[in-house]
């Protein structure tokens, strides 16, 4: 038995995560990367292959926050950016990350904005 990497664990759980969530056009999926230069967020519609709004770190207005407030405000942003698309509920994709630090703060900024888990 090889003993696998933590990525490997990541994704196993996020192929996992992904065979329950779908998204449709009524309730998109909010998808979650990590990476080790920021936050991605996107709200998908599963059915049709489509991104209907996004945020991330790097933008400009978010540049500026402390590393605690980013993903707060990001997760604002994304549940702005879909009240504009007409989207009030989403489901959520942790993409097989604990929820927990970054990941929590973001859903809970969403939720802030307006967004429906």
């Amino acid at each position: 038995m090889a003993v696998k990497t933590a990525e490997q664990r990541r994704l196993r759980r996020r192929r996992r995560v992904r065979a329950k969530v779908r998204g449709s056009a009524e309730r998109p999926r909010l998808a979650l990367f990590r990476s080790n230069r920021g936050l991605y967020a996107q709200l998908i519609d599963d059915d049709r292959g489509h991104t209907i709004a996004q945020a991330s770190w790097n933008e400009a207005e978010l540049r500026e926050l402390g590393a605690s407030e980013r993903p707060r405000r990001a997760g604002e942003l994304i549940a702005e950016r879909a009240k504009r698309a007409g989207v009030e509920a989403c489901v959520f994709d942790r993409g097989g990350y604990r929820f927990h630090g970054q990941v929590a703060a973001l859903a809970e900024g969403a939720r802030e904005g307006g967004l429906r888990f």
